[in-house]
């Protein structure tokens, strides 16, 4: 097995998974270097979800083998470093925010002492300490989202992975969950993102990747895209669809 390097920190190599007929990934290779701030973008039903749901080992692939931090995807050690927020969530409606986050920290953290001073600091990093003895029921949507953000940063992952983060979110919020990606970003922590808003892509990564059909169609640094971001995603599917009529 090819080994990733001290600057990847996931690698993808060659990954293959078939629903019945259909390939959702198909011979995908793809390698993210650490501190990346990356976006993931595709038409529905491009293979981005599969792709994620790899990462994860919540999908046993067909072929093909992925490296975090430099251990096989399906070991526990590194699971450990890697959070996901989907764009759709639930939690246990009559657990208190506190409850909620104590149940993610048994899996997170592993360190006893760490998981309230982390809960502690997860809470105060999203503005919801006064919300800890509530109970998710009672909560907002625009409150609900900021719970389901602690969770993603319990124990100082060094991957968060966010499905359409800013899908339905007040402006507010919005500004304050991109200020917490930047802020996080700068501390080292990866960052990849599937959203179909391009302009806020545009604005916070500093590399994309456009997957259709299970295939990769480009990797690139944003700065060495020299044309309007959606022109280019759109020209970039449109090829391939050309190149298979």
């Amino acid at each position: 097995m090819e080994k990733s390097t001290d600057s990847t920190i996931i690698k993808a190599t060659n990954l293959t998974k078939t629903f019945g007929g259909f390939k959702a990934l198909s011979n995908f290779s793809l390698s993210l270097e650490k501190g990346s701030f990356f976006g993931l973008l595709g038409p529905n039903g491009a293979g981005k979800t599969t792709f994620v749901r790899c990462l994860l080992d919540l999908t046993v692939l067909d072929k093909g083998h992925i490296l975090i931090n430099g251990i096989p995807h399906h070991k526990p050690e590194a699971r450990n470093h890697i959070s996901y927020l989907p764009e759709k969530f639930s939690f246990y409606p009559n657990a208190t925010v506190r409850e909620t986050l104590q149940f993610f920290s048994v899996f997170k953290i592993l360190n006893k002492k760490e998981r309230t001073p982390e809960i502690e600091k997860a809470m105060e990093e999203l503005s919801i300490n006064d919300l800890a003895r509530k109970k998710i029921k009672q909560l907002s949507k625009g409150q609900l989202q900021r719970v389901g953000l602690s969770q993603l940063i319990l124990g100082k992952p060094k991957v968060l992975i966010l499905d359409e983060p800013f899908g339905g979110l007040d402006p507010l919020l919005i500004k304050d969950l991109k200020d917490l990606l930047k802020k996080l970003n700068n501390e080292g922590t990866t960052i990849i993102i599937n959203s179909h808003i391009l302009s806020e892509v545009e604005r916070l990564c500093d590399s994309l990747a456009i997957i259709d059909k299970g295939k990769l169609l480009a990797l690139k640094k944003i700065q060495e895209i020299d044309q309007d971001l959606e022109d280019f995603f759109i020209q970039t599917i449109n090829s391939n669809k050309e190149a298979h009529l």
